[in-house]
């Protein structure tokens, strides 16, 4: 069977970062591109030194990180900044993600799974994978979910929310859907368990 690239994506709270993580327990090779922002973005990053050029030192911790809660509240106040910051960090994370892709490549891989959460904003993206797999469930449980397991408040959840692709226009972009409404882990794990041979797993 030849070598299979799934897309992976889904809003914040979705359980996308949990499917992943059960993909590759399965035997996929996953990339994930929020990891590779992170790790471009943190402490002396590769990014760091044109987004200080960019922004200011504002923008960056005294350790020299990007300040992701400041970043995040001048992208809502101008849509403009996030524009200027997708244009330094996103070709950063495609060379890794390639240089990854690479190495899976050699490695034999027979399923490789792009963790992406972008991946319906990004058409570069949809060009680049054999099926697109939305992990979907409701806002208001994406907001439950994110509000439980970190700081943030409800009311920020839900601009990063209205930030990202509707939830519409994932489910129109998606080839394979996993609802993800259940109310554990192994209701999720048995319906990736399902897909494994969709994947040439």
């Amino acid at each position: 069977m030849a070598m299979v690239r799934v897309g992976l994506t889904g809003g914040i709270g979705s359980g996308k970062s949990t499917a992943a993580g059960m993909l590759a327990a399965l035997g996929a090779v996953v990339i994930d591109a929020d990891a590779i922002s992170r790790s471009v973005t943190a402490a002396g990053g590769s990014a760091i030194p044109a987004l200080q050029a960019e922004f200011g030192a504002a923008f960056v911790t005294l350790d020299g990180a990007l300040d992701r809660d400041r970043m995040r509240e001048a992208t809502y106040a101008d849509p403009g900044v996030r524009k200027r910051l997708e244009a330094i960090v996103h070709p950063l994370v495609g060379a890794e993600s390639a240089r990854q892709e690479e190495l899976a490549l050699a490695g034999g891989a027979s399923c490789i799974v792009f963790d992406i959460p972008l991946l319906v904003e990004s058409r570069r993206w949809r060009q680049r994978v054999d099926l697109v797999l939305v992990i979907d469930c409701p806002a208001e449980l994406q907001v439950e979910r994110v509000v439980r397991r970190s700081a943030l408040a409800a009311a920020t959840v839900r601009k990063i929310i209205a930030s990202q692709a509707t939830r519409a226009q994932r489910l129109a972009a998606a080839d394979i859907v996993v609802s993800n409404t259940g109310a554990t882990p192994e209701v999720l794990a048995t319906e990736i368990e399902q897909l494994k041979s969709r994947f040439g797993l």
